[in-house]
C-alpha cells in the first residue's frame, strides 16, 4: 500500500489540499481506516517499541494500551518456545549418548581410545553445511537408513525421516555430540580409577558405584557440556531449515527472514535481541540451579 502510494506520489502533489485525503482513498480503500495511521504514528517515533513488541506477539492499540495482535498473526512466541523445546531436546540426547562415549574414552586403553577419540572429532574436519547436507542424502525415502530398514524388515515402506522434527534431532544431535563428549572426557579423565574400586571393595553396585561416586565427580564437565550445547542450539539456523519442516524452524529462520528476504530490518533486529536476551536468562538460570562456577573445560 505504501509503495503504491508512493510511486503516484507526484499526482498526490498537485492535489488541492482539500481533495489529498481523497486522493489517497483513491489509490488504497484502507488509507481511509484509522487503524492504518494509527501504526504509522507508532512506528515513525524516534524511539518505538513497535518491532519489540511485534517480536512478542504485542502491539499498542489505539489507545496505546500493550495487547495481543489477532490469532493469525501471533507466531513469534510460538517460535520462541519451539526454539526452547528443541535446544532442551537436543542437550539431553546428546548428554545421553555423549555420557557413555566420554567414559569409554576415559576408561578403554589409551590406543582404543586415541582410536574413538578421532571419531569424536571427526565431523569438526568438514563444514557444517556438509554435514547437515549428508544427513540429508541418507534420511531422505531412498536414501541409506530407509533401504536399510526396508531390508531389515523394520518398516514395510520409507518413512519420512526428513522435512520433521526428527530429521532435526538427528542432525543436530550429531553435529553438537563431541561439544558434549570433549569436556566431560577432559574431566573423566581426571578422576581416580581407585575411587570406584574402593566403593566396589565396600559392597556396593556397579551402578550405584557409579551414580554416587564417579558421576558427581563429573559434573564440572556435565555442566560445561550442557552449557555449550544449549546456547549453540537456541542460535541454530543452517541445520533446522535444510532438514526440518515448516514446523521445525527456530528463530534464527524468522531473523535470516526479515533481515533478507522481507527486508524488514526493524523486526529482524528486534527478534535477534530477544535471542540474545533469552540465552542471557537461560544462563542465568542455569547459573542459579547449577553454578558457572562448576564449569570446566581442560
Amino acid at each position: 500500500m505504501v509503495k503504491k502510494t508512493a510511486r503516484q506520489s507526484e499526482q498526490l502533489a498537485l492535489l488541492p489540499v482539500d481533495q489529498i485525503h481523497d486522493g489517497f482513498i483513491k489509490i488504497d480503500k484502507d488509507w481511509g481506516d484509522p487503524a492504518y495511521w494509527y501504526a504509522i504514528k507508532n512506528a515513525s517515533d524516534y524511539y518505538t517499541d513497535y518491532y519489540l513488541l511485534w517480536s512478542l506477539d504485542l502491539q499498542r492499540d489505539q489507545e496505546r494500551e500493550i495487547v495481543g495482535v489477532s490469532p493469525d498473526r501471533a507466531i513469534y512466541v510460538d517460535v520462541l518456545l519451539r526454539t526452547i523445546e528443541i535446544s532442551f531436546a537436543v542437550t539431553l540426547l546428546c548428554f545421553l549418548l555423549g555420557l557413555p562415549i566420554a567414559y569409554l574414552l576415559a576408561t578403554l586403553p589409551t590406543r582404543i581410545s586415541n582410536l574413538l577419540l578421532i571419531l569424536v572429532l571427526l565431523p569438526f574436519w568438514t563444514s557444517l553445511l556438509v554435514r547437515t547436507t549428508s544427513w540429508l542424502v541418507l534420511l531422505q525415502n531412498e536414501g541409506l537408513i530407509n533401504d536399510l530398514a526396508l531390508w531389515l524388515g523394520l518398516w514395510n515402506e520409507p518413512q519420512e525421516l526428513i522435512r520433521n522434527r526428527f530429521g532435526v534431532y538427528v542432525a543436530m544431535v550429531h553435529i553438537l555430540l563431541p561439544f558434549m563428549v570433549l569436556p566431560m572426557y577432559s574431566v573423566m579423565k581426571t578422576i581416580n580409577p581407585w575411587h570406584m574400586r574402593a566403593a566396589a571393595s565396600l559392597g556396593a553396585p556397579g551402578w550405584k558405584a557409579f551414580l554416587k561416586v564417579y558421576f558427581p565427580q563429573c559434573m564440572p564437565g556435565v555442566a560445561a557440556g550442557t552449557l555449550l550445547v544449549f546456547i549453540l542450539s537456541l542460535g541454530y539456523y543452517i541445520t533446522p531449515a535444510l532438514v526440518g519442516g515448516p514446523g521445525d524452524q527456530m528463530v534464527s529462520y524468522w531473523i535470516v527472514q526479515n533481515m533478507g528476504q522481507t527486508a524488514n530490518w526493524g523486526l529482524g533486529a528486534a527478534l535477534s535481541c530477544v535471542l540474545l536476551l533469552l540465552t542471557l536468562v537461560m544462563f542465568f538460570i542455569y547459573n542459579r540451579f547449577v553454578g558457572v562456577d562448576r564449569l570446566k573445560v581442560n
